[in-house]
C-alpha cells in the first residue's frame, strides 16, 4: 500500500500568495498532490517560479475573465489524464473544475461558485451544484472511486460556522444550499472531515474585514468529500489552520492505495 497525501487550498490569488511564501511552503510541506482554488490568473500571467516547481507536474485551468476564479493542481504523481470542466460552457468558461484520473481514484479539484453577489449568482451556484453531482454520479456509477476537494462555499451544519443564527439568510448557509449538501451525502458521498472529527470550532475561512481569524469566528466551507467506495482507502482528513497567506487555510487528506 502506498500512502498519498493530498492538500486542498483556496489561495485567494496565486500571485498574491506567492509573495507570502507559497512556493517555499509547498516545498516544505511536500504533499503528493496539491489542489488550489481561486488562482485569479491565467497561466501565461504566471512566472516560472509558479509554473515549474521542482518535483511537481503542474496543471492550470483558468477563467476566460482575467483575474477571476481558476484552479490548479501540483502533483508528484502524473495523472493518466486531466479534464477541465463538465462539458457545459456556462460553467467551464469560469475555470472552476479539474478532474484528474490517477487510475486508483478520480480527483475532482473544484472552486464552487459563491452565491452572495446576486439572485442570478445564487441560481448559477445551485445549477453548478446539480451539474457537478450529475457528473460525479455518472463517474461513480462506472465504479470509479472519487475524491472531491475544494471550496464549496457552503457551511453544512450549525457546527460548521461560528455564528449560525446570524447567517441563516446569508448565501453560504441558506436552507437550499445546506439541503443540497444533504442530497450530496445521500447519493453515497462522505464528508471526510466529519467522518474523523466531530468537535466544533473547526473552520477553514475567516472574513478578513473583522480580524475574524484572530477570534476564530469562521466557517468550514472547504471540504474533502469521498465516494463511499473510497472510504476504506482514507486514513485521515484534517484542517491545517496554522497556515496563513489567504482568507482560507488548507485542508488535507491521507489515503492509501
Amino acid at each position: 500500500m502506498k500512502k498519498i497525501r493530498i492538500i486542498s487550498w483556496n489561495v485567494n490569488g496565486i500571485r498574491s500568495v506567492q509573495k507570502k511564501g507559497f512556493v517555499e511552503w509547498l516545498k516544505r510541506e511536500q504533499p503528493d498532490i496539491l489542489c488550489i482554488q481561486e488562482t485569479k490568473a491565467q497561466q501565461e500571467q504566471l512566472n516560472q517560479g509558479l509554473t515549474e516547481v521542482d518535483g511537481y507536474h503542474s496543471y492550470f485551468a483558468s477563467a476566460e475573465k482575467k483575474g477571476y476564479s481558476g484552479v490548479a493542481i501540483y502533483s508528484k504523481l502524473q495523472p493518466k489524464s486531466i479534464r477541465c470542466g463538465f462539458g457545459i460552457e456556462k460553467f467551464d468558461s469560469e475555470g472552476r473544475v479539474q478532474i484528474a484520473d490517477y487510475g486508483d481514484f478520480l480527483l475532482f479539484n473544484i472552486y464552487f461558485p459563491n452565491g452572495k453577489a446576486s439572485e442570478e449568482r445564487l441560481d448559477y451556484k445551485m445549477e453548478f451544484y446539480n451539474a457537478f453531482l450529475e457528473y460525479a454520479d455518472t463517474m461513480k456509477g462506472k465504479g470509479k472511486k472519487l475524491i472531491i476537494c475544494g471550496d464549496v462555499n457552503t457551511a453544512h451544519k450549525e457546527i460548521d460556522l461560528a455564528r449560525p443564527k446570524e447567517n441563516e439568510t446569508v448565501s453560504g448557509f441558506l436552507p437550499m444550499e445546506r439541503e443540497w449538501i444533504d442530497k450530496l451525502l445521500s447519493h453515497g458521498y462522505v464528508d471526510t472531515f466529519r467522518h474523523f472529527h466531530k468537535k466544533a470550532g473547526q473552520y477553514t475561512w475567516w472574513s478578513m474585514r473583522t480580524r475574524a481569524r484572530e477570534r476564530n469566528v469562521g466557517w468550514r466551507i472547504d471540504y474533502f468529500y469521498a465516494s463511499e467506495n473510497a472510504m476504506d482507502n482514507i486514513s485521515d482528513s484534517y484542517i491545517l489552520s496554522d497556515v496563513t497567506g489567504s482568507d482560507h487555510c488548507p485542508i488535507g487528506l491521507d489515503l492509501r492505495i
